[in-house]
């Protein structure tokens, strides 16, 4: 077993081979020119001379059946595809491959640096050169121990690899190495909080319980040329480590599979087995839908592929929902079949059939000997044996802990709390506000973070993780509006402020307060000041006064816009509306 970080092993590579080209035929009709280069110094690196001009990766699949097309219609938003869903269940499972964040591959010592130029981190393993074997990387095992152990999976004291053979271009091998039929781990649950702004009322909890966790490494990238009608082949991703977590079909529509996705990625993410970047593929998600009428058996099942964020995820299996209810209202069958989720479109496309099922001719990997752990309550005497009961010292602070935390010291609402624990800069933002200064109400700065704040990203148009605003102005702006120093309205253009810099002086930082008395953004909080606002007010504008008097309660808020007009809604509000009242009770006697 090779440790991650180390030189790599050679000793298995074979006899060193020599320039040489070769052009494969492959059987289903597509060629590829494959230029291997290698030399003594440079013994694992691999590399093309052909380049795809326009290059897309694209999920397996065999070449013979890739013509397909994407519908040119749009849909702004899946929810407009109304649908009658009261008599219908829909039952949603995940299969989730997220990248162990290791320095080399699963079986080489090739790197798996994401932005590699096409086929530089190859190794003779990788590229099925005759004569390697495969050397297992004990990072990669010690990852998916400490994720199994935050999932509360059973690991098994043994495990077993396999060979999956399918015939891929992009697959030089023609199998895979997974562990299919003993993985490493199997059971556990994930435990998460269902809660979408807008869509959702208040948080549910929701539990999935897991099938399995297990090793396997990934294929390559095929590069489809339109314009020369060929498919050009990427080797880097061949090899690169990876884990496989199959829940069970326990999910009931798209919100709830997106919340399992966040929930997973922010284990992951405090794990360090997974950076979770859906836009490099280091997290993908395929996921199995069904839908049957109440009472009724189990409906045939599709299976989305390609779904590339959080988000597409609720989108794409809330449309295929959709469109399988619709189906089969309008007297049709659905399809057993793998389709693809376009996220231009925002429509599933049909990619390839799936009503014969495939055979695998799953064999063991003969190369490969059994992997041993030592698990709860078993001593051994070989170190060089992963320690399960050491790895679960490591395990950091969960989210469901995090939550739990937040709740119980700072006394916030369940909304709130699930927000900060899902954006990581907010729940640093929002400790690092309360810890400076514990007077302060944990409820405003939480409101703050969440809604001020987030609104004045998405106006100006930046990012949570390119603002420069600091934790030290988040602390002084709930300084001021605690003490009732400012208004929310003057906060939010405070905030508008911070964010677009100073610009009398970029380089040095401006306080929240002097922002204030720049712009003359004080709320006015004299009581005589407010009283002699509210009486011009009753004076200019007799008409609805006299509407007031006559019983029309509702006029009362013409009034208190009125004050807000005037003073440039810088008035203390509690202090107009009751001063209003006394005035108003004045003119009525």
């Amino acid at each position: 077993m090779k440790t991650d970080g180390q030189p790599k092993d050679l000793t298995r590579a074979g006899p060193l081979f020599y320039p040489l080209m070769c052009r494969f035929n492959v059987a289903f009709g597509t060629t590829f020119l494959f230029v291997a280069s290698f030399s003594p110094t440079l013994a694992e690196r691999t590399s093309f001379t052909a380049k795809a001009k326009s290059a897309s990766s694209t999920v397996h699949e065999p070449l013979q059946k890739r013509k397909y097309r994407f519908a040119t219609s749009t849909v702004t938003d899946t929810r407009l595809l109304f649908v009658s869903r009261s008599n219908w269940e829909s039952i949603v499972g995940l299969e989730i491959h997220a990248q162990i964040s290791s320095v080399s591959k699963l079986f080489s010592g090739a790197g798996t640096q994401f932005s590699s130029p096409v086929n530089e981190s190859v190794s003779f393993f990788d590229a099925a050169i005759p004569g390697t074997l495969p050397v297992l990387n004990r990072r990669c095992v010690e990852a998916g121990i400490i994720t199994a152990l935050a999932l509360s999976c059973k690991i098994n004291s043994v495990s077993m690899f396999d060979r999956k053979h399918y015939f891929y271009a992009d697959l030089p091998a023609g199998y895979q190495i997974t562990q299919q039929r003993a993985p490493l781990a199997q059971g556990g649950q994930l435990q998460f909080q269902v809660f979408t702004p807008g869509i959702h009322k208040e948080p549910y909890s929701k539990t999935s319980h897991i099938h399995q966790l297990q090793l396997e490494q990934d294929s390559g990238r095929s590069l489809h040329d339109d314009v020369a009608h060929r498919t050009l082949i990427d080797l880097n991703r061949a090899g690169i480590p990876l884990m496989e977590i199959v829940f069970e079909p326990d999910l009931q529509d798209g919100e709830e599979a997106a919340a399992l996705v966040r929930e997973l990625s922010m284990i992951l993410e405090r794990l360090g087995t997974c950076s979770c970047k859906m836009d490099e593929g280091a997290l993908r998600v395929d996921a199995n839908i069904s839908v049957h009428k109440k009472g009724s058996p189990l409906g045939v099942r599709t299976e989305v592929k390609n779904i590339g964020s959080v988000r597409a995820v609720a989108h794409a299996i809330q449309f295929e929902i959709d469109r399988q209810v619709g189906v089969l209202e309008s007297g049709g069958s659905v399809v057993n079949e793998t389709r693809l989720w376009d996220a231009q479109c925002r429509q599933t496309q049909p990619m390839r059939d799936k009503e014969e099922k495939q055979d695998y001719r799953f064999m063991p990997e003969p190369n490969l000997p059994p992997l041993r752990v030592v698990t709860d309550g078993e001593t051994s005497a070989d170190l060089s044996l992963v320690n399960v009961n050491k790895l679960k010292t490591r395990l950091p602070e969960l989210p469901a802990e995090t939550r739990r935390k937040l709740g119980e010291q700072f006394r916030l609402p369940a909304k709130s709390v699930i927000i900060l624990v899902n954006e990581n800069l907010l729940l640093q933002h929002f400790m690092n506000v309360m810890k400076e200064n514990e007077s302060r109400n944990p409820n405003i700065a939480a409101n703050l973070l969440i809604m001020d704040f987030l609104t004045s990203l998405n106006k100006n148009k930046i990012n949570l993780d390119n603002c420069n605003v600091t934790s030290s102005s988040f602390g002084e702006l709930v300084d001021l509006l605690q003490n009732g120093t400012v208004n929310l309205m003057a906060v939010r253009k405070i905030l508008d402020e911070l964010l677009n810099g100073n610009p009398h002086s970029p380089s040095k930082r401006i306080h929240c307060f002097q922002i204030t008395e720049m712009n003359g953004w004080a709320q006015i909080t004299n009581p005589l000041e407010i009283k002699k606002i509210c009486e011009d007010v009753i004076v200019k504008n007799p008409d609805l006064v006299a509407k007031y008097l006559q019983g029309k309660t509702k006029i009362f808020k013409a009034l208190i816009g009125e004050v807000a007009k005037i003073t440039k809604q810088r008035a203390n509000m509690a202090l107009v509306t009751k001063e209003l009242e006394i005035q108003l009770k004045k003119q009525q006697s």
